[in-house]
């Protein structure tokens, strides 16, 4: 136990809380006796719970708070919830448990750990392909959970380039739009530093040099595509090429209207197997699936349209120059579906809540396929000022 401590204090001597991500002050850490944070690989969910535990605790020696791995080799010899019981007894109060998807009885575990230790409080991250509600124990009805995504540009602003800029909504852009730009604009020229947000912004790891920022994306789509697809999804090993053809292909073309028998023709995997691929892929925060009506039948068969989840996946993996119209529609649908239902829609481009009508372009984009409808709006990249219901691209990316 006492070497659990030890690590975890290692590790809190290396967290800076130079900059700390604005969903921490969404989860409820003391509130909820159980919380889970989702996410993709390489979003910053482990500097998260390293930096909430500084903040609020300082250091370990008080053994008021206790960080744990599940990958971490003490716990080939020894169970989660001996460590919970023995840390409970210690005065302990806060657990936070990283990659229990490591573990195959986690949620087994945690649930055990809920119900008997009624004084502690857990909160634990695992990958965005992790169950809550259908693991081994259902833990839906104990368990807050929330999804993790990667950088906005407004938190990439603060991170990279120590510019504050306010956190909005999208009813601010919508109806309150030249005021927040206004105040942007006295701190800076967005459309300086977009471009640069586009290819290497939305993964934080870039504090540590942007020479090899697009092989880390590589290395995080490997991790995925290699562990935690056939770990959590029991895909076949040998199929694993396949995949990564079928993420080329899709990287290349997007955004795409999808022909799964294709598709299937050019990857050689079965039409049936690959609407489950693309299924675990979009779980998996690698691409994003898009229907006509997220209500109906149809999400049980194939997607209307397909996106990679972010920009900077889309720059990674691409096998050519990715096109500017696909980075501009991959953006707005990442900050927006953070908070808000995304739909294809064939009267604009995207619909919004069910009601909102989004039309994506670059400067010149006049609007002429949405002027007749209500509600209907255009994002327009290159673009400063806000023009009637003509709005800059980049404000989306202040929505977090």
């Amino acid at each position: 136990m006492d070497a659990l401590f030890e690590y975890n204090q290692k590790l809190l001597n290396s967290t800076s809380t130079a900059f700390v991500r604005s969903i921490i002050d969404d989860i409820p850490w003391k509130e909820s006796r159980l919380t889970a944070i989702r996410g993709a690989r390489g979003v910053g969910k482990t500097t998260l719970m390293l930096q909430y535990q500084k903040l609020h605790y300082g250091d370990v020696s008080n053994h008021k708070s206790l960080y744990v791995r599940l990958d971490n080799l003490y716990f080939t010899q020894h169970s989660l919830v001996e460590v919970a019981e023995q840390f409970e007894r210690q005065g302990g109060e806060l657990l936070l448990v990283d990659e229990v998807h490591n573990a195959p009885y986690w949620a087994k575990e945690i649930k055990e750990i809920y119900d008997v230790f009624p004084t502690l409080h857990v909160v634990f991250t695992g990958s965005s392909l992790l169950h809550i509600l259908n693991a081994q124990a259902d833990l839906s009805r104990r368990c807050m959970s929330y999804d993790m995504q990667g950088l906005s540009f407004r938190e990439y602003m603060l991170l990279y380039h120590n510019i504050e800029l306010p956190k909005v909504s999208l009813d601010d852009i919508l109806h309150n739009s030249m005021p927040i730009v206004n105040e942007v604009m006295s701190k800076c020229r967005p459309l300086a530093f977009f471009p640069d947000y586009l290819k290497q912004g939305y993964y934080p790891f870039g504090t540590e040099g942007f020479a090899l920022y697009h092989q880390r994306v590589e290395n995080i789509v490997d991790m995925l595509l290699n562990i935690e697809l056939p770990q959590l999804r029991s895909v076949d090993i040998g199929n694993i090429r396949k995949i990564k053809a079928l993420l080329a292909i899709i990287s290349t073309e997007v955004p795409m209207l999808v022909d799964i028998s294709r598709l299937a023709t050019l990857t050689g995997i079965a039409r049936t197997t690959i609407l489950a691929y693309l299924q675990y892929l979009h779980e998996a925060k690698l691409i994003r699936l898009l229907y006509s009506d997220d209500l109906s039948v149809k999400k049980m068969q194939k997607p209307d349209k397909i996106l990679m989840e972010n920009t900077n996946l889309l720059q990674a993996l691409s096998l050519q120059t990715p096109n500017i119209g696909t980075m501009r529609e991959t953006f707005f649908c990442n900050q927006l579906g953070y908070k808000h239902q995304v739909e294809y829609n064939k009267r604009g481009d995207y619909l919004i809540d069910h009601k909102l009508v989004f039309e994506i372009g670059g400067k010149a984009k006049d609007g002429k396929q949405v002027a007749k409808i209500d509600n209907a709006f255009i994002a327009s990249d290159d673009f400063d000022y806000p023009i009637g219901n003509k709005l800059p691209l980049w404000l989306f990316g202040l929505m977090y």
